[in-house]
């Protein structure tokens, strides 16, 4: 989950880039989109109405690229916009958080990043699961009040 969580976090710092470069105003409701864009957007529809007019002109502003993405990018955007939709409004708070801090490291670190987030990618779906393994295995073990006291 926190494999998934950083690269939406990476995803989200790319992004906002077009919320920055495109000027506020109210957007739209749901019902005013057009065909296209709520086809693009459906895994927003049940949350649309209630995200920010910020919120808003991100999502509007990923709608416009999708058609000139390549195909397997489009299908990325479409999963992540549903990870996204099933993330929990902490879980949310969390990714926006991580990808602020990561906005904020000098271009040389935030390249760094994003290198080994591609090397990470490319490895086999047994290979991440062995990587996570090793991780988890590396964790301290739980403290005293992780353990439950014996009933008595």
């Amino acid at each position: 989950m926190a494999k998934a969580l950083f690269g939406l976090a990476l995803w989200l710092c790319t992004a906002l880039s077009v919320l920055a470069a495109t000027p506020s105003k109210k957007q739209p409701s749901w019902a005013e989109l057009s065909a296209d864009q709520k086809q693009i957007l459906a895994p927003l529809s049940p949350r649309w109405d209630a995200l920010s007019t910020q919120r808003k002109t991100l999502w509007l502003g990923i709608a416009q690229k999708y058609p000139g993405m390549p195909p397997e990018e489009q299908a990325k955007v479409q999963r992540r916009m549903q990870r996204w939709v099933k993330l929990t409004p902490d879980e949310r708070k969390a990714v926006r958080e991580s990808a602020r801090s990561i906005r904020q490291l000098p271009p040389d670190k935030r390249q760094g990043l994003r290198d080994q987030w591609d090397e990470y990618n490319k490895l086999s779906e047994e290979d991440k699961h062995k990587l996570g393994a090793r991780k988890d295995s590396r964790k301290p073990p739980p403290g005293p009040a992780a353990v439950p006291a014996p009933a008595n």
